[in-house]
């Protein structure tokens, strides 16, 4: 089969709405979606601690964070892996190859990432703005949540920017996950196995599928940051 039948056949089988096709995207977003619902959850407090608070060593914090943005899904995954098999600290709640466990992975995956991008968004507000909240009586906390609410596009941003390197991951979801069919299988796990097997029209419908989200993300990074300029100006 050349290159171009099994495109074509890979679009039918989307454009049918074919059930392993569709039940596979469907985990693959539930998985990273959780994960970054997780992640925003204990990050974002997390930022608005170190950006706000007085944190010896802040620089230093910050400037070690960043260094995790590109650090090797395999290597988290391996991390995971130890801390949740049979006989790690982490073995008795019995999460290896599940889903739960695969979110759990890519949250702290894209934690760094989530983390940084926050303070930064809450760095790059008008310093004024929080001074002149407390000046004119207003508590300690209600400046920060002014703050945030300046720096909401920009955080929204970092979330989508977390979201999309959660679902574009590999190593983990194999390492956690198990690949499992009808469990665990998401679209970068079978894309890796459907093309090793050559079933070339399934693995390039998903791939045309995971196409389509990172076209998304991209498009809604871009319309995030086109309204913080506007809101800005």
């Amino acid at each position: 089969m050349s290159v171009w039948q099994g495109f074509i056949r890979g679009l039918e089988l989307i454009v049918t709405f074919d059930s392993e096709v569709m039940a596979i995207a469907g985990r693959s977003l539930a998985i990273s979606l959780s994960a970054m619902c997780i992640a925003a959850v204990v990050c974002i407090p997390l930022a608005c601690l170190i950006h706000f608070g007085r944190v010896p060593g802040k620089r230093w914090l910050i400037a070690l964070i960043q260094t995790f943005y590109s650090v090797p899904t395999v290597l988290v995954g391996l991390l995971v892996f130890l801390s949740f098999s049979r006989t790690g600290p982490l073995g008795g709640l019995q999460l290896m190859f599940t889903p739960q466990l695969m979110a759990i992975g890519q949250a702290i995956l894209v934690s760094p990432i989530l983390l940084g991008l926050v303070i930064s968004a809450l760095a790059g507000t008008d310093k004024r703005l929080k001074q002149t909240a407390v000046s004119l009586g207003a508590s300690h906390v209600q400046g920060a949540v002014l703050v945030m609410r300046e720096a909401r596009y920009a955080m929204l941003t970092a979330m989508t920017m977390g979201f999309g390197r959660a679902i574009s991951e590999v190593g983990l979801a194999l390492m956690v996950g198990g690949n499992i069919r009808g469990f665990t299988r998401t679209l970068t796990t079978a894309i890796s196995l459907e093309t090793a097997k050559g079933d070339v029209e399934l693995s390039i419908a998903l791939g045309l599928i995971l196409l389509l989200i990172a076209l998304f993300v991209n498009v809604a990074m871009n319309r995030l940051q086109q309204v913080r300029i506007e809101t800005s100006g």
